[in-house]
């Protein structure tokens, strides 16, 4: 953790000890204390323990980054109760408005200390005692989900077959860093919207923080991980649309390829169209598996992955299109249960296209019922499919989406290279289609061109330096994965988490086999 970070958190941690004691000042007075030890951060609060007859332990727990924020006010409440006060609203009060709510309670004409054992001789209602306990597992289950793990299911096959849909999975938050919310006020254990079909946001951004991770490490190259959908910021706020259907990629269809005339058609009809602009760690949760890392420069030639001019070996439960010529019908059964796959169909000139995992393609070419070779997909570039919206070929609909300076398809891609965080760049034409949205978009710059010139934040530029690191995510399903092929790179500040554990499966019962399979 940075230690510009250590002071904000702990600054934080100070005013909310500090800021009530005006207030407590006076109450120390009544329960017999100099009331200068009010304005002694965390003595007081030590004080306040022994006063209502509280585990002293507990002003320890209040140095715990960001746990101890919810340990002071507790302490708060537990300190109201030594003056009688035992309602919910108060007890919110003392918890929530303890600047306020403490200078007023030392004002109250009735106010009497009651002391510790008057306090033990209480007893709450059954409701309150379920209400204390919901708002404790909320708290806890918020904390854990927030700086441990998270709950994530695998809505789609992008990851096929190395996760499947109906996968459950824990995302480890420690393994790059916990994240700190960018908008912290949201309703709990919710993303983006509101539960049961709402189009409704679940968060508010009254309040909205910086990009802020706590003992951040990188991104590994291979990870299975969990980002926030950076293409994902607008989305048409409609189910059909939303993060399966990007809105950027609708403005540039609904433009035949010029997006800002789709994006015109999109904002003269706000009916056909409704917008919803997302926070950054608010956008929908994606799936993918980090295919190369800050520095590198990736490229696919026929499908293969090549990282720095290198192939990579693939994933082997991943997967890949082929097509091939049969002697018989497919059983499907068989398919199945020999070859991990029931994606399989004959195409008009009569041979069957099916995806099969890598680990299965040695086991296939073998089989005595091909008529022939096993060919997979490659995808060349076609000047003539760019604008036919045809959607078996992507000439044209790839990242950046320039078709001047990229002739580029998903099986024929790159060299493209992943920025870093202090490297430098040349800012040229081609240069600037690649990175226009890192560097306007996702590190905040006015950044445009005109007159010829690229103008970075009101001047002139020929250069620019990153300010944050970058990966380059794609689907295990390589020919069937909406991925950064689509919609270029992710900010590391979109980075959720690492995919850690399938903690339960599901496909019409239980897959008993996956059950607490750590993911690979």
């Amino acid at each position: 953790m940075p230690l510009q970070h250590f002071f904000v958190v702990y600054l934080v941690s100070l005013l909310l000890v500090l800021l009530p004691s005006i207030g407590l000042s006076k109450l120390f007075e009544k329960a017999g204390i100099e009331s200068w030890k009010a304005y002694v951060p965390f003595y007081n609060t030590f004080l306040m323990q022994q006063i209502a007859g509280r585990p002293t332990h507990w002003v320890f727990w209040q140095f715990i980054p960001v746990i101890g924020w919810f340990i002071t006010p507790g302490i708060f409440i537990e300190f109201s109760k030594v003056f009688g006060r035992f309602s919910l609203g108060e007890h919110c009060a003392a918890a929530i408005f303890a600047p306020f709510y403490f200078p007023w309670l030392s004002t109250q004409k009735d106010l009497k200390f009651i002391g510790k054992e008057a306090v033990l001789q209480h007893r709450k209602p059954s409701w309150r005692e379920w209400f204390d306990a919901a708002v404790f597992a909320i708290v806890a289950a918020t904390l854990i989900r927030t700086f441990v793990f998270e709950a994530y299911t695998i809505p789609s096959g992008s990851m096929e077959k190395s996760l499947l849909v109906n996968d459950f999975l824990f995302v480890s938050k420690m393994s790059y860093g916990p994240r700190i919310p960018n908008t912290p006020l949201a309703v709990p254990f919710v993303h983006n919207y509101l539960p049961f079909g709402s189009t409704k946001k679940s968060y508010t951004q009254i309040v909205s923080l910086p990009y802020i991770r706590w003992f951040a490490s990188p991104v590994g190259r291979n990870d299975a991980v969990v980002f926030n959908f950076p293409a994902g910021d607008t989305v048409i706020n409609l189910p059909e649309y939303q993060s399966k259907d990007p809105y950027y990629d609708v403005c540039r269809r609904l433009g035949n390829g010029n997006i800002d005339e789709g994006r015109k058609i999109v904002l003269s009809d706000p009916n056909s169209y409704p917008l919803a602009v997302h926070a950054n760690d608010k956008t929908d949760n994606y799936i993918k598996r980090c295919v190369a890392v800050p520095g590198d420069v990736l490229s696919l030639q026929r499908g293969q992955l090549l990282i720095d001019g290198k192939q990579v070996v693939p994933p082997p439960d991943a997967q890949y299109t082929y097509s091939f010529r049969s002697t018989i019908p497919l059983d499907p059964e068989i398919m199945k249960e020999e070859f991990n796959t029931t994606e399989f169909g004959v195409d008009m000139s009569g041979r069957y296209v099916i995806n099969l995992p890598y680990n299965k393609v040695a086991q296939f070419r073998q089989q005595k019922f091909l008529d022939g070779p096993l060919v997979p997909d490659d995808e060349p570039y076609e000047a003539s499919a760019v604008n036919d919206m045809d959607p078996r070929t992507t000439s044209g609909d790839v990242y950046p989406y320039d078709t001047t300076f990229f002739k580029w398809t998903k099986d024929n891609y790159g060299p493209i290279w992943i920025p870093a965080k202090g490297a430098t760049i040349p800012l040229t034409d081609s240069t600037y289609s690649l990175y226009e949205r890192v560097i306007r978009v996702y590190e905040k710059n006015d950044f445009y061109k005109s007159n010829g010139q690229i103008i970075l934040n009101g001047k002139p530029a020929n250069s620019y330096t990153f300010k944050m690191n970058y990966y380059w995510m794609m689907g295990d399903n390589r020919h069937g994965s909406q991925d950064s092929r689509f919609w270029g790179f992710v900010p590391e500040d979109r980075i959720v988490g690492k995919a850690w554990l399938i903690w339960f499966s599901w496909e019409n019962g239980p897959r008993w086999n996956r059950l607490f399979r750590k993911v690979k």
